[in-house]
């Protein structure tokens, strides 16, 4: 393709050194320069019944409003930002189709609509919306299926991606697929009335699908280049928009990279290597006149799970490698059911200008974080000096970035909204304060490797010696293991894992014993090797652990299906495991496995125990909600207390609070502990989170004059009497940290000074944005 030569000129000017390579970017402190400060979920501008999705951001009227779309209600949505502490909601325009996404040029949000009938007859307008009177005032053809839109910094023009995107499920999925995309400059003189567009054909510029460019996504700098990425392509071209005219272009060439989990096996392993991927990216961002940045989200054949800062020429001036990969892991936010696709995912890259900080803020799609990068303080080093500055929580499927510089905020929309999931849709804000509060949990490398100990999907905490603290996995991750955590480091430090095994045959002895004494109506899905593998390695559901008198530990298992009278519910939740306590040695060893007596097994129901403590040599378990088919009335959670002298079982009833969330869901136990002088402590929540949570409590009671009884007396139990030590919603435990109420706070720590940690479950990053806190907790002991 011929080049224009003064532009090409243009770009001469912008040579610079070249060369650097990734640095260790793996390591955030929680002490960056952005805290987030608030979360609105998108529904509260229509209905709390809706699904909504906050797809694309941006910002008017100086920074005191926020424009989104919202592809599935067909809406743009609008967002009162004046105090970024206490968003509100101020209304919605329709459309007429799909918004794909918004910019703003002074008063007016341009929003690229979608209304194509199919992949072939493409199709779509851009809507020009009055931001202050809400309505639109022109309707602008744009002759073809639109995707992103920026406008420059000057105003002077817009320029759209008009994808025309391929269809997935069309032979093999792959370009070309006609109509070829293309590149509408919108000239934005005078009033919208007057506006014109002008074509720019793409076609020809890449080397893979020259026919068929498919543009993604589109950035403008201040001298009128627009970097457009042509993802499927794996290519990048400029376009100096007064002319129209491509001046450059480059393909994004492939990346090798070492230490990355590429099998999805229930187990986050960053031990493969990946080599020649294309980045194939999707955002960009220009970092200055001279360079350019773009998150390498992959499609097709790739993607690099990082990021990547070019000149303009496509020299690379910086390659991020498995670093993201390694920061989300260190996080707790490694999606692991991603593995055999692109990792983590970067999708969304954006530039801000804070003062003489310049920032690079590059989004995971998949582990919904932001990781934030310092780029120096001189722009004609491009990104050479790149510095991870923090890592931002997001929530689930973070789309849209948007920097505001002069308000020292960073906006996020997350597009993800299930509320049987427990998941909505968000706009989180973040303000630059200087001092950051997450992540509230790191972890340290492996012994004699530079790979991070990978975590997630924490359940029950321990307090230990000191400062130490210790903490479990649930069924979500294969081969059980019990993690160390160095509390008093900021943030708290993930230190150890000691994986158990079977390796003396004590569980697979009791598991054994346990077929024999069970009926065949209940054995026909309980398969011992899926609990033990042939190394003796365990797979257990951990939702318990506490210290032993002897140095090792108490964990306990949740048993997995239910039984109706001996029977499994083999249609519904077949039997697979039962309710397990284990000693594990300081070694790893199973030592001892206890389970419940049979003819409570017989009637298990799968919410079962969730938290285990060593109290005057006894072990007391809590079970997460009543087993009716045992006998338990309704509303009533058992504690049972395991007698380690002699065998004996006996248990006491725990009265639940009832449901009180307009999304309905059930009331019941997680984490206990003992504290002393028959004093013992648990969390009891509800199953809702974010604005339907209702209930998130940690309680006491005592046994003092509490007859346990045996389960045949199970009419007759005694009931505890409970104290309301915390009340997480109450006290606005979360408030401070600007999110959304967690679902499921899992884990309950106390020291020997009535110092308290409390912990929630991430569910491993499935269904859930990885968010782990590890909060420190008053509660007045």
């Amino acid at each position: 393709m011929q080049r224009n030569p003064f532009s090409v000129g243009l770009l001469g000017l912008a040579a610079m050194a070249l060369g650097a390579q990734a640095q260790d970017l793996t390591e955030p402190g929680n002490q960056g320069p952005f805290q987030r400060v608030a979360s609105l979920p998108i529904f509260e501008n229509t209905s709390v019944e809706n699904e909504t999705v906050a797809e694309i951001v941006t910002s008017a009227l100086r920074g005191t409003q926020l424009v989104y779309t919202d592809s599935e209600l067909e809406k743009v949505g609008f967002i009162d930002i004046n105090d970024p502490a206490n968003p509100l909601p101020a209304g919605v325009v329709d459309l007429p189709g799909e918004p794909t996404s918004v910019a703003v040029r002074r008063k007016f949000a341009l929003v690229c609509v979608n209304t194509s009938e199919d992949f072939v007859n493409t199709s779509g307008s851009l809507e020009v919306i009055d931001i202050t009177t809400k309505e639109i005032v022109r309707s602008i053809d744009l002759g073809g299926q639109p995707d992103a839109i920026a406008v420059s910094p000057n105003g002077r023009y817009a320029a759209i991606c008009i994808e025309n995107e391929r269809d997935e499920d069309l032979g093999s999925g792959e370009p070309p697929q006609l109509p070829a995309g293309f590149l509408v400059i919108v000239d934005l003189i005078g009033s919208p009335d007057n506006w014109t567009t002008r074509d720019v054909d793409l076609t020809g510029v890449a080397d893979l699908f020259p026919e068929d460019p498919e543009p993604e996504f589109v950035d403008i700098n201040g001298a009128g280049f627009a970097a457009v990425t042509l993802q499927e392509n794996n290519h990048v071209a400029i376009v100096f928009l007064p002319t129209g005219q491509v001046v450059t272009d480059f393909s994004c060439g492939t990346v090798d990279l070492d230490d990355v989990d590429i099998n999805e096996n229930d187990l986050i392993q960053p031990e493969d290597s990946l080599k020649a991927v294309p980045r194939e990216p999707d955002a960009v961002t220009w970092i200055s006149p001279f360079a350019l940045a773009t998150a390498d989200e992959g499609d097709l054949f790739g993607g690099s799970r990082g990021f990547t800062i070019w000149s303009i020429f496509g020299d690379t001036i910086f390659e991020a490698g498995n670093s993201v990969e390694h920061l989300v892991t260190r996080a707790g936010h490694y999606p692991e059911d991603r593995s055999e696709n692109k990792g983590n995912e970067p999708e969304g890259i954006e530039f801000g200008q804070f003062g003489n900080e310049r920032v690079l803020f590059v989004g995971s799609e998949r582990s919904s974080v932001v990781a934030v990068y310092g780029l120096g303080a001189n722009p004609l080093t491009g990104g050479q000096d790149t510095q991870l500055l923090q890592l931002l929580p997001t929530g689930v499927a973070p789309e849209g970035l948007h920097a505001i510089p002069e308000r020292d905020l960073f906006v996020v929309s997350c597009e993800d909204d299930a509320r049987d999931d427990k998941i909505r849709s968000t706009v989180m804000i973040y303000q630059r304060t200087g001092f950051g509060t997450y992540p509230t949990l790191l972890s340290d490398n492996r012994a004699g490797t530079e790979v991070p100990i990978p975590w997630g999907a924490l359940s029950g905490l321990a307090a230990g010696q000191g400062d130490t603290v210790y903490t479990v996995p649930d069924s979500f991750y294969r081969n059980s293991r019990i993690f160390t955590i160095d509390s008093a480091k900021s943030p708290a430090r993930l230190t150890a894992e000691l994986q158990i095994f079977d390796d003396q045959d004590v569980l697979l002895n009791a598991l054994n014993n346990l077929t024999a004494t069970l009926p065949a109506s209940a054995t026909g899905d309980f398969d011992i090797s899926a609990i033990i593998e042939a190394d003796g390695a365990v797979n257990l559901d951990l939702e318990g652990v506490a210290v032993a008198g002897d140095g090792g530990f108490w964990v306990c298992s949740e048993g997995t299906g239910n039984l109706v009278n001996g029977v499994s519910d083999s249609e519904d939740r077949p039997f697979e495991r039962p309710n397990l306590i284990l000693h594990v040695t300081s070694g790893g060893s199973i030592g001892q496995a206890i389970l419940p007596p049979t003819d409570v097994t017989l009637n298990q129901f799968r919410f079962g125990f969730e938290g285990v403590t060593e109290a005057d040599g006894a072990l007391f378990v809590a079970f997460q909600r009543a087993w009716t088919g045992a006998g338990d009335p309704s509303g009533f959670a058992r504690i049972g207390r395991y007698d380690l002298t002699s065998g004996e079982w006996t248990f006491a009833h725990y009265p639940l609070e009832t449901p009180t969330s307009p999304n309905g869901g059930w009331v019941g136990l997680s984490d206990l502990t003992y504290l002393g002088d028959g004093e013992f402590a648990l969390i009891e929540r509800d199953n809702q989170g974010g604005p339907d949570a209702a209930i998130k409590l940690v309680t006491t009671f005592s046994i003092d004059g509490v007859n346990f009884q045996a389960n045949d007396q199970v009419a007759n139990f005694d009931v505890l009497t409970k104290v309301t030590v915390l009340d997480a919603l109450a006290s606005d435990l979360f408030g401070p940290t600007g999110g959304l109420t967690p679902e499921k706070l899992e884990g309950l720590a106390v020291f020997a000074d009535g110092t308290a940690l409390i912990v929630n479950d991430n569910d491993g990053v499935d269904d859930n944005s990885g968010e782990t806190q590890l909060l420190e907790v008053d509660l007045g002991l």
